[in-house]
């Protein structure tokens, strides 16, 4: 499966450092974005612990143990990807006590041979755009994702609430990470975005659909809907990471 990637990343307008962390290796099908939590520095190295951990782990071809739910191999990268991040976060910690509290979100396409998956802690965001359509295929682990679920709160309100920025998973030092991962069927055509929430905690899904949708090349879609997160306040840091499935 050929695919074509671009990515941008940008501190926003009110933060003076970038905590986000991406990697793209298409040589190993792996898309990865991390949004670091912690504070300057701190947020930094949890989120480029994660990114490199999980880059190599599959680098090496590694996999958790098979479970119960008869996970695809790439199913099982990821989760032990996300597992030793997990453990680098604290091992980190442990070493250096300036670190404690730190911690990351962390979403991840792995594509292989035999099939796609995805990877996801935390509330940075994989989208699928298919015909015209776009699909939030990840669920935010996050205190006013759990509001909007239970119907206490609109999605505009939670994306302007003071708490949005509160986490109800990340990869840190404290637990063992409790990891969504789900197989993913792509066809010709298919756009992926992944981003941290620097870019949906402000723009809505209808305008990130419009964006994706408008045909540009991929460097300029990232750089465009950071533009649009920008002009709406750029409160935190913003990545777009977009792949593009079986495109000359």
């Amino acid at each position: 499966m050929r695919v074509r990637w671009a990515a941008a990343t940008h501190p926003g307008r009110r933060r003076a450092s970038n905590e986000d962390a991406f990697c793209a290796r298409p040589d190993l099908g792996l898309f990865v974005v991390a949004d670091g939590m912690g504070g300057h520095v701190a947020g930094e190295i949890a989120s480029r612990l994660a990114v490199d951990t999980i880059e190599a782990v599959a680098e090496r071809g590694e996999a958790a143990a098979p479970d119960d739910r008869n996970c695809t191999l790439a199913e099982r990268r990821l989760q032990e990807g996300f597992e030793r991040a997990a453990r680098a976060i604290a091992d980190q910690t442990n070493a250096n006590p300036r670190l404690r509290g730190m911690a990351t979100t962390a979403s991840a396409v792995l594509i292989s041979a035999g099939a796609t998956a995805l990877g996801h802690v935390g509330d940075s965001r994989i989208y699928l755009w298919r015909d015209g359509v776009l699909q939030q295929l990840t669920h935010d682990h996050s205190w006013v994702a759990e509001q909007v679920m239970m119907g206490l709160m609109s999605a505009n309100e939670a994306r302007q609430h003071p708490w949005r920025n509160v986490v109800t998973r990340a990869l840190s030092a404290s637990d063992a990470p409790e990891v969504d991962l789900s197989p993913l069927q792509l066809v010709p055509g298919d756009r992926v975005l992944i981003s941290s929430d620097g870019l949906h905690g402000v723009i809505s899904e209808e305008r990130i659909a419009v964006v994706l949708g408008a045909g540009d090349p991929l460097e300029r879609t990232c750089q465009q809907l950071i533009d649009d997160a920008n002009g709406a306040g750029g409160p935190d840091n913003i990545t777009t990471l977009i792949l593009e499935i079986d495109v000359p």
